[in-house]
């Protein structure tokens, strides 16, 4: 079960302490929706399942923390963005505006308290955050502005305009710097006490180091200084195993959530000094093994290599597909919790 100062060592990771232990995450929402049972239609929509199906997760997959994270869209509905979900399926766009300087003339910060999902979501995270105080790490999560920019147009039409009209480009993001550090900071308001500042489509396999470095940085890192100085701790992740995307990215970030294809012990050894590290369990290889002992061997790898010296989170690289088998999730938390011990 979660434990009382869990939000504490958090901190201290983030400082790249060492903890009490290491805390033990994973990015389940998909999972965890699928083992609770209830329709994606439903369960964005409704604070009740929101907080019972993550309080069921917590219950029966021993969590230190819960990351409330339907998807990507939340935010971005209020702009004019169209999604669809399915019974099993979180949603998805199926319509962006067009990418042009009219667009983002009639672009409006929306009110949290109002605006679309918004406010489920910030009464979903107060109803588990009153369940577990701080036995428990809650998470909100917002799009960093690269990102934000990306869902608002259409990954394809953004990425052309970054090439095609990179003022626009910028111009968007400084929509999106007020308006996630508005959102990032309305979670923490409502009791997360960790945001998770995803920018996945300023990674290496759409964005190179230097339009990284020149666009996608720094704009996400006003957005991550926003929500510290109103007292939350900011989680950086865009599925990155590129080494040279993840230097850029540690000179601005406390925490970063390395991706599944970069080996945990090179990371640390080359950022362990400098940032502190989360990540990169592989769901998918793990569902692969061929017994529960070959996924406690490799949660074993990831926790040893990553927690030496402090300054490490246990966490999946990506999301656990809803497919995975509960035993396997089960044997990479405990098999973490256990190895994740300071003598």
């Amino acid at each position: 079960m979660a434990y009382p100062g869990v939000v504490e060592d958090l901190k201290i990771c983030a400082q790249r302490g060492i903890p009490s232990r290491v805390p033990v995450f994973a990015l389940g929402e998909e999972f965890d929706v699928e083992q609770y049972g209830v329709d994606y239609r439903e369960y964005i929509w409704s604070v009740d399942k929101m907080v019972e199906c993550q309080l069921h997760a917590v219950e029966n997959f021993d969590y230190d923390w819960i990351l409330l994270h339907p998807d990507d869209y939340i935010e971005l509905e209020p702009l004019g963005v169209e999604t669809q979900a399915g019974e099993r399926i979180p949603p998805a766009a199926v319509f962006c505006p067009p990418a042009t300087r009219q667009t983002l003339a009639r672009l409006r910060l929306p009110d949290e308290t109002r605006a679309g999902r918004m406010p489920v979501h910030l009464e979903a995270l107060a109803g588990i955050k009153a369940a577990y105080g701080e036995k428990l790490v809650v998470s909100g999560r917002c799009a960093a502005p690269f990102s934000a920019t990306a869902l608002l147009y259409g990954v394809g039409e953004a990425l052309m305009l970054l090439l095609d009209d990179e003022r626009l480009f910028r111009d968007t993001c400084e929509f999106f710097v007020e308006l996630m550090s508005n959102w990032g900071v309305a979670q923490v308001q409502a009791g997360a006490d960790a945001i998770w500042l995803g920018d996945c489509v300023a990674s290496s396999g759409f964005c190179s180091p230097q339009h990284y470095g020149d666009v996608a940085v720094e704009p996400a890192y006003r957005v991550a200084e926003a929500i510290k100085a109103a007292g939350g701790t900011v989680i950086y992740h865009a599925g990155e195993h590129s080494l040279s995307h993840l230097r850029i990215a540690a000179d601005y970030f406390d925490i970063i959530n390395v991706g599944e294809d970069l080996d945990m012990a090179k990371a640390k050894t080359a950022l362990g000094g400098q940032v502190c590290l989360s990540g990169n369990a592989h769901p998918i290889r793990l569902m692969q093994c061929r017994s529960l002992d070959e996924v406690a061997a490799e949660t074993t790898r990831i926790v040893e290599a990553g927690k030496t010296g402090g300054g490490y989170i246990f966490n999946t690289g990506e999301g656990i597909p809803r497919q995975v088998h509960p035993n396997v999730v089960h044997s990479m938390v405990q098999t973490a919790k256990e190895r994740g011990v300071y003598s």
